[in-house]
């Protein structure tokens, strides 16, 4: 059985939803996906990304493998697992990982010196086992983390020891291959080339990790492959992934572009995986879903008509009467929601599915490519700039801000810094981030992106912060921590519409960390990344303002959130 899906809509929508429904049967848009037709999109390389369509079944063919890797790691007495990889390599096994409450297995995807430091302050070298994810190889900051954390454990228990360690998962022929086999890796499994990092999650990109954390691989593919024959049914009334798929793509064009995903304690992490594969799936060519996570339910009369809901619930558990009252209040005052029963932790096989089709089929309806990600790489292009310049000389190229206070310094293009000087009736820090806010209109949305150590005492401030903003200017709001979302979100961001208005964190780092084998540092790596996803988002003429906390951290988001207060 599929997990239960219900949804409302209001009248108006109702009507395109049935027209977009009647189309997709005209259009034959089911089958096609199924017979991997470019022209369900844009005709472009579509159809040799839709691999993922199929995965579940090839993987199901495959569990021998994931048995033999399952005892050989537990044969090998391993106490932690640390699996480091970026955006989709890494999102589907946190969400796994928290889900199943698997404390033992840990997450990288920071360059954040602070971060790396935290999360080896947890390991025992000598006993863990990592497992470097990159379906390319050649992305940046897998490749630090495997330099990284191979040198530290080649001190403990010796080079030639060392790749006893460690796991590879990645496409084949990929420079990651060459060096898991340079280095005497315990195993390199292989993701496949026609699936693209965000719909991994069925395949080795998730399974490797699944099965590392001691999870029953067979039981999440029968729930994904349950899920999957049910969106290949021709009757899209009968196909969750088709209906869920037409709503989103229904409630875009209508001009309902922010998705507000509620989760229960019990799936807390389900919105950050969501994030990922709906935000750089849609978000190009002047257009974009924005993905709501994590954000606070508010009363229904401060949302806007940009707003489309979809609510997670848990069968069987008990009902918070309060939150059942305010879902059912934005339900009465005419906004789309959807509602998604889960059943148990495993049949997150089947939304793993679900939401990949439902996916593609918003992108048919957007007209766009949903498996590329054109603006991913410019924000790298523009690190590399910067790293390499650091290579040359040994520093990071100046910057000049407009203007500082008080251990806060604040950046912007020339033409806004004087925009937001023309605006403040007095120049300081708050003044110039409350001109910023001004600019929030209606329909627009406010994103944090904070190049900072994520732990629960930063995320607890910046959602303070995002929770004032959306009390007072009733927009949608959003959290990243860099430079895990420029590998998510920030697809979206700068390829999406121009109806975002940005606020960078960035601060200095207390301890630095050298890359082996490289001049720059994780601090470097990190500066670099923060740099070039700002200049991105100015080059896209963004709204964006860069706030840069000197000496204490904790001291300088404070004196931010009072700002914003």
């Amino acid at each position: 059985m599929a997990n239960l899906m219900t949804f409302t809509l209001p009248e108006k929508l109702k009507q395109s939803y049935r027209a977009e429904i009647q189309k997709t049967i005209e259009d034959k848009r089911i089958s096609r996906i199924w017979e991997k037709d470019a022209s369900v999109w844009t005709g472009d390389d579509e159809a040799k990304w839709l691999g993922w369509l199929t995965v579940v079944n090839d993987e199901l063919q495959n569990l021998e493998t994931y048995r033999d890797l399952a005892k050989d790691i537990e044969s090998a007495g391993f106490a932690d697992v640390l699996l480091m990889g970026m955006g989709g390599s890494s999102l589907c096994p946190e969400v796994l990982a928290m889900t199943f409450g698997k404390t033992n297995f840990h997450v990288l995807d920071s360059t954040v010196p602070a971060q790396v430091l935290t999360v080896e302050s947890k390991l025992d070298l000598a006993k863990t086992l990592f497992i470097v994810a990159s379906k390319s190889g050649s992305t940046l900051e897998p490749n630090c983390f495997k330099q990284y954390f191979f040198d530290r454990v080649s001190k403990v228990v010796g080079k030639e020891n060392a790749g006893k360690q460690f796991i590879a998962i990645t496409d084949p022929g990929s420079k990651m291959q060459k060096i898991a086999e340079d280095d005497g890796f315990r195993k390199i499994l292989f993701g496949k080339p026609e699936i693209g990092g965000r719909f991994s999650a069925l395949s080795a990109f998730g399974l490797t990790a699944a099965t590392a954390m001691g999870l029953d691989v067979e039981k999440l593919l029968n729930n994904a492959a349950s899920m999957a024959r049910h969106c290949q049914a021709t009757n899209p009334n009968e196909n969750p992934g088709t209906i869920l798929g037409t709503i989103l793509g229904v409630c875009h064009r209508e001009g309902r572009d922010k998705l507000t995903i509620f989760t229960p304690p019990e799936f807390f992490d389900l919105g950050a995986w969501l994030e990922q594969l709906v935000a750089e799936s849609t978000g190009k060519n002047g257009v974009a879903i924005i993905p709501v996570d994590r954000e606070m339910l508010q009363t229904a009369d401060t949302y806007g008509e940009d707003r489309v809901f979809v609510n997670f619930t848990v069968k069987g558990s008990e009902v918070d009467e309060d939150i059942q009252a305010d879902l059912a209040d934005i339900v009465e005052a005419g906004h789309p929601m959807v509602t998604i029963e889960l059943t148990d932790k495993y049949c997150l096989g089947q939304e793993f599915f679900r939401w990949e089709f439902a996916t593609a089929v918003a992108g048919a309806i957007m007209n766009i490519n949903p498996f590329n990600q054109p603006d991913v790489e410019s924000a790298k292009i523009e690190a590399r700039k910067i790293t390499e310049a650091y290579e040359l000389s040994g520093a990071l190229p100046a910057e000049e801000p407009f203007f500082g206070e008080d251990g806060i310094s604040l950046f912007a293009n020339p033409d806004y810094a004087a925009e937001l000087s023309n605006s403040v009736d007095e120049k300081s820090a708050a003044g110039f981030i409350e001109a910023h806010l001004w600019n929030l209109g209606e329909s627009d949305y406010f994103a944090l992106l904070a190049y900072i150590e994520m732990d629960e005492e930063h995320e607890e401030l910046l959602q303070q912060i995002r929770t004032q903003v959306l009390q007072h200017y009733n927009v949608a709001t959003c959290l990243g921590f860099g430079p895990r979302f420029l590998h998510s979100t920030g697809q979206a961001y700068k390829g999406g519409a121009n109806n975002g208005v940005f606020l960078q964190i960035t601060s200095d780092d207390p301890v630095d960390l050298p890359v082996p084998d490289q001049k720059y540092t994780f601090g470097v790596v990190k500066a670099a990344q923060a740099r070039g996803d700002f200049q991105v988002l100015l080059d896209r003429e963004r709204r964006a303002l860069r706030v840069h906390v000197s000496g204490d951290l904790r001291s300088g988001l404070d004196r931010l959130l009072n700002a914003v207060s």
